[in-house]
């Protein structure tokens, strides 16, 4: 399977350019299956249903979150008739919405798409280790699925390659979210799964991950905040994880990319 993740849209800017690249990605690449982190598509900080069901009527088959998942109240509501919004599946029982879900490429082909949020430096859920077992176990690659996804949203470098190396062999893709800056290390690990430590986002990197410089700078100089942080409105940069997955699921190819904005261009040469 051809596989595109794309990493946390931030703001106007961040949706402006996965809406205007994304189609034109899935037939230029014939890609099977594609994963957008959108927790900060919403002014910053979380998302609405408009702006989901726009990025899944731009190409999206799942849209993944992180630790502003609920900042937008009405995400309370709506990610529960909206089966392909996946929220962090160690968050505590009971809360609304689901963390994994089995879905159905155009092809008939199915995917499994976990999302999971670490606990070094973040919110102390419960153990991303621990519950990806879980969920692994009842959709097993190869069995249960034809590929598997999952979306590490973490601050810690460490915990994540620690989360890659844990489900090595178990999944399709593991790649980290939430700081926002695209690592150079996409490779594929023993076992067979493709790995990126961090996605980076899809948004304006003339900026403080993705804010307006402004207040960030004021807040590191002064210490005092004097207003909120804005997404910066300048030209976005669209960046993921491309990967080519073999008749078990397990990756074969994988390469960074970035288009637009001001960072280097990267595209995958194995299409």
């Amino acid at each position: 399977m051809r596989l595109l993740f794309i990493g946390d849209v931030v703001g106007r800017s961040g949706r402006t350019i996965v809406n205007a690249h994304l189609p034109y990605l899935r037939e230029k690449w014939r890609l099977d299956f594609v994963v957008v982190n959108a927790e900060n598509a919403a002014g910053g900080f979380g998302v609405t249903e408009p702006i989901c069901q726009e990025l899944i009527d731009s190409g999206a088959d799942a849209v993944t979150l992180g630790n502003h998942a609920f900042d937008q109240r009405e995400a309370l509501i709506y990610i529960e008739r909206q089966a392909r919004l996946i929220r962090p599946a160690n968050y505590p029982p009971g809360t609304p919405g689901r963390g994994a879900n089995l879905i159905e490429a155009k092809d008939g082909r199915k995917v499994l798409v976990v999302n999971m949020m670490g606990r070094t430096f973040m919110d102390p859920l419960d153990d991303p280790f621990a519950r990806i077992d879980q969920e692994l176990a009842a959709c097993p690659l190869g069995a249960g699925c034809d590929a598997a996804i999952i979306d590490f949203h973490a601050e810690a470098t460490s915990e994540k390659q620690a989360f890659g190396h844990y489900v090595d062999g178990r999944a399709s893709l593991v790649v980290g979210t939430h700081t926002h800056t695209p690592s150079a290390d996409w490779r594929v690990l023993a076992g067979g799964t493709a790995f990126m430590t961090d996605a980076g986002m899809s948004g304006d990197y003339d900026s403080v991950i993705g804010m307006d410089k402004d207040e960030p700078l004021r807040r590191f100089t002064r210490r005092i905040p004097s207003s909120r942080f804005e997404p910066a409105l300048g030209p976005a940069t669209l960046c993921g994880v491309a990967v080519e997955t073999s008749e078990d699921g397990l990756a074969k190819k994988v390469a960074a990319v970035r288009i637009g904005g001001v960072l280097a261009p990267a595209e995958p040469d194995f299409w």
